[in-house]
């Protein structure tokens, strides 16, 4: 049996013990434990059992699940796109190569969810739908706090103000006040009382915290912010502004026009409507030209914003890259 170790391995015990030494450790007390460890499984990296235990439905009805599941997948892409979104605003390089790799690793998730939502507009009977989701109230997807989180970090909250009290407010104004008149709160008040609704009560004392932290986190930092520091020459790269124009419509427009989709096909009726779970005003709420949000207004021709959300807007997958 040959003992000779190869030169490539001694080299890189030599590498091992330079880093472990730092540790206060020698290398010998890691390799102890690297003798005794078990091998890695798939399932155990990826925590398989936990992931499929966390589908617990409150009704006996199948649809249920799907609903369920639907839901905890788009939350893992929202995840996927604040991990992207937080790595453009502690950039500090300044290059327009970095900032649209990132933009494009948004927009294929963001496209993945658009074209995945036929899963809850066609893949669930409405029937069931109508039944179980009694058993849901107050709960609404009108809580996503990771999807509010995307739209901290894309813009100023300036650009989250409803579309009446807009040009009321300016980056001068605290933050704390510019948060209390954003767009997605009217979507769950009472317009006649001015009462908020139990949904918008319970995520805001779960969430404001943590919102607030982050607006104040990146009050100078947004993508947008990130994009208007850029050298002019980076600024004026096509190939970013297409990408950040992509997003800003993905965002915006068409996946608000999917949940448009999914809300008439399950709540609307010929005599009336559904009410939404949580009691959101979602004909009011949802349609993009009502709200007209735009992450980067100085992206868009005053025609464009004008008609904003008024179609669909086509190019909205960017997955060739």
């Amino acid at each position: 049996m040959n003992d000779t170790i190869k030169p490539e391995i001694a080299e890189k015990i030599k590498q091992l013990e330079k880093k472990f030494k730092n540790s206060g450790q020698d290398l010998g007390s890691y390799l102890d434990g690297l003798l005794h460890d078990r091998y890695l499984t798939y399932w155990d990296y990826i925590h398989l059992d936990t992931l499929l235990s966390l589908q617990i439905p409150k009704t006996h009805f199948p649809d249920e699940e799907i609903f369920i599941t639907y839901h905890q997948i788009t939350e893992l892409y929202f995840k996927l796109i604040i991990h992207e979104l937080k790595q453009i605003a502690d950039d500090k390089l300044q290059n327009a190569e970095f900032f649209t790799t990132k933009i494009h690793r948004i927009n294929r998730y963001f496209g993945v969810l658009i074209s995945s939502f036929d899963v809850m507009i066609k893949g669930m009977d409405k029937e069931q739908f109508l039944k179980y989701r009694m058993s849901l109230l107050p709960a609404s997807g009108f809580q996503s706090v990771q999807f509010r989180l995307i739209e901290i970090y894309s813009t100023p909250l300036t650009n989250l103000v409803n579309t009446k009290e807009r040009s009321l407010f300016s980056e001068k104004d605290s933050l704390e006040e510019v948060f209390e008149h954003l767009y997605w709160k009217s979507g769950a008040t009472d317009k006649e009382t001015g009462e908020k609704t139990l949904t918008l009560k319970q995520f805001e004392y779960r969430y404001t915290p943590r919102m607030m932290r982050i607006a104040h986190q990146v009050k100078k930092s947004t993508i947008y912010h990130k994009y208007l520091e850029l050298p002019e020459k980076e600024q004026n790269n096509v190939h970013l502004i297409e990408a950040l124009r992509i997003f800003d419509t993905n965002v915006n427009i068409n996946w608000l026009l999917m949940h448009m989709g999914a809300a008439y096909r399950y709540l609307n009726k010929e005599k009336g409507e559904v009410l939404a779970t949580g009691g959101t005003n979602w004909k009011k709420f949802l349609p993009p030209s009502f709200q007209k949000i735009q992450f980067f207004p100085t992206l868009w021709s005053e025609e464009e914003k004008e008609n904003w959300g008024q179609q669909w807007v086509t190019h909205q997958f960017n997955t060739a890259k």
